[in-house]
């Protein structure tokens, strides 16, 4: 259950500021000369139990640009911060003090910015009644369309922080038929996934299935009287997936005015309809794009032709912003942009040059930074949320962990510290302090018999990873339909700094490719990953690929990998 800070009659009148000059007082619409409101705070406490709650707190600054800023605010009852993500927050008594990360200390004239943190309480967790920023009052937005009011977050006139906090997520009951009727399937059938439109058909629907207007037109419905998230995966760019095939689309690699007349425009046109205004719409956004060309192209031993094309002629780019200046128009869309994985730009060649490619793509085709509340990683990948049995700092028998065959240099070991630290790159280079991040959890459980329950053995470097890491791919370059994969973690919004939710992106169960050749009508080439059979090649340093046998092509139900991704789930399903 969500709740919002609710001003107080005082507050609701106007807002003292003590200055220089006296006192000035929140301007009303035609009342020329009254000084505007300085500033406005939205306390909003996400999530609450018995003796703790997630909150966030969204602050706007109204006066002069700040390179630094605090905020203020005091308790009424026994409630203690414990952590907090996007300020450094102190507490002396009831007096709580949120000052500014290095990264996010400017706040521009109208600017924005946000924070979150988990506190404990008993008894009553009474909501502050008054804020400063800087020592200067702020009244409260509660979006009770006063006269004082700015626009409410939640309405047409913009965005709550957290799509996820206090809503329910969107059940495509197709998947959900399709994870029923397999034993034990309905201990998960009731998740929310993302709804995936792979082509310019599935818009309105393929070979009977439901089109976008009947998924928007159910979530209405699952809706109720709640705040409802529905997830859709826009994915259909030109020449797309270049450094693999069971992904290519139908749009040839110059085929942009298709992708924004026939694609991205109509699905822009129905999100736009009045009729989905009160759903929360997130979109995320052409996975596994821009990092194709960071990673995949030149002198790169990984390069493809494919990927080549596609960055000397720019249409990746290109389409990707189109993609967020349109549906970043419809007010209640929320753009997540794909931002690869741990084991893909988690490198230090890769890792700038990739928040770099985001930037240019945010900014091109008349998108601005402002159409992006957030990334996604590791979606339909494999990747362990947390690696609990070593980290990049441990050293064994006189080499780092970095030194080891399966972290090879990278920075980050595991989806969840990736993550965290991508987001910081990517406010450092322009984007607004507030983007929060998703990760997919569909499939990175690693769960069952192979889960270790602790480190290796400290022989060497290698026997110490290999035996301790939950991640048990043969390579971290594998992606297709792994063995061995398990359900990760459930969905749930805020379960960390920085992260708005761990998300199902890719619905357990639909397969990454076909294991041998299929002829088709939906573009979907064979690609050599998803045979078990294949040796490798450099992207994934030339092991097998690690792969299930008979799999269909991608998209399609894959039923062995689903039974298989049940068996191993971590969380186990109970």
């Amino acid at each position: 259950m969500s709740r919002t800070r609710t001003r107080t009659a005082l507050l609701a009148a106007l807002a003292l500021v003590a200055g220089a000059t006296g006192t000035a007082i929140a301007a009303v619409p035609g009342d020329a000369g009254v000084a505007a409101v300085p500033c406005t705070v939205d306390y909003t406490v996400q999530n609450q139990w018995d003796t703790g709650f997630t909150a966030s707190v969204t602050v706007t600054n109204n006066n002069a640009a700040k390179s630094a800023w605090s905020v203020q605010w005091s308790y009424a009852g026994n409630q203690r911060i414990t952590s907090a993500w996007n300020a450094k927050v102190t507490q002396s008594g009831t007096a709580v003090t949120a000052a500014n990360e290095s990264y996010n200390g400017t706040l521009a004239t109208g600017g924005s910015v946000s924070f979150g943190f988990n506190g404990t309480y008993s008894g009553s967790n009474a909501l502050p009644t008054t804020f400063t920023l800087d020592g200067v009052t702020c009244n409260v937005d509660d979006g009770g369309g006063g006269p004082t009011d700015p626009p409410d977050p939640g309405g047409p006139g913009g965005r709550v922080d957290n799509p996820y906090a206090g809503a329910k997520v969107y059940v495509n009951p197709e998947w959900s038929a399709k994870a029923a009727a397999e034993p034990g399937g309905s201990r998960i059938s009731n998740q929310p996934t993302g709804v995936w439109l792979d082509r310019i058909a599935a818009i309105n629907g393929v070979n009977g299935g439901m089109g976008l207007r009947a998924h928007l037109d159910e979530a209405l419905r699952q809706k109720g009287s709640d705040e409802l998230v529905v997830q859709l995966v826009i994915y259909n760019l030109p020449g797309r997936d270049c450094a693999a095939l069971a992904s290519n689309g139908e749009l040839g690699p110059t085929e942009l005015d298709r992708y924004k007349a026939e694609y991205i425009d109509p699905i822009a046109a129905i999100l736009a309809d009045p009729k989905y205004a009160s759903l929360r719409i997130v979109t995320t956004v052409e996975i596994d794009s821009l990092p194709n060309l960071v990673t995949n192209t030149g002198s790169r031993p990984t390069a493809t032709p494919q990927c080549d094309v596609m960055k000397a002629n720019g249409n990746y780019v290109k389409g990707v912003g189109y993609a967020l200046n349109k549906l970043g128009d419809v007010p209640n869309v929320y753009n997540y942009v794909d931002a690869g994985h741990h084991g893909w730009i988690g490198w230090d060649d890769n890792f700038g040059a990739s928040a770099n490619t985001f930037k240019e793509a945010a900014t091109a085709e008349g998108a601005t930074v402002g159409d992006v509340h957030g990334f996604i990683t590791n979606t339909a990948n494999y990747s362990a949320l947390k690696e609990n049995n070593f980290t990049i700092n441990d050293n064994v028998a006189g080499k780092s962990v970095r030194e080891s065959k399966w972290v090879d240099w990278n920075r980050y070991v595991d989806e969840l510290s990736f993550a965290q630290a991508f987001r910081n790159q990517l406010v450092s280079v322009g984007f607004n302090s507030s983007i929060g991040m998703l990760i997919d959890t569909s499939r990175n459980g690693w769960g069952g018999s192979a889960r270790p329950a602790g480190p290796g053995a400290t022989t060497t470097v290698d026997t110490y990873v290999d035996g301790g890491r939950y991640d048990r791919r043969i390579h971290i370059g594998n992606w297709c339909n792994q063995s061995g994969a398990g359900l990760g973690e459930r969905p749930q919004a805020a379960p960390a700094a920085g992260i708005d939710a761990y998300v199902w992106m890719k619905p357990p169960g639909e397969s990454d490719g076909a294991s041998r050749e299929i002829p088709n009508d939906e573009g979907k080439g064979f690609d050599r990953m998803c045979d078990p059979t294949y040796t490798g090649n450099p992207r994934n340093g030339n092991n097998m690929s690690g792969a299930l046998p008979d799999a269909p092509l991608s998209g399609h139900w894959f039923s062995a990998q689903f039974r298989q991704l049940m068996a191993n789930a971590y969380p186990p399903l109970s």
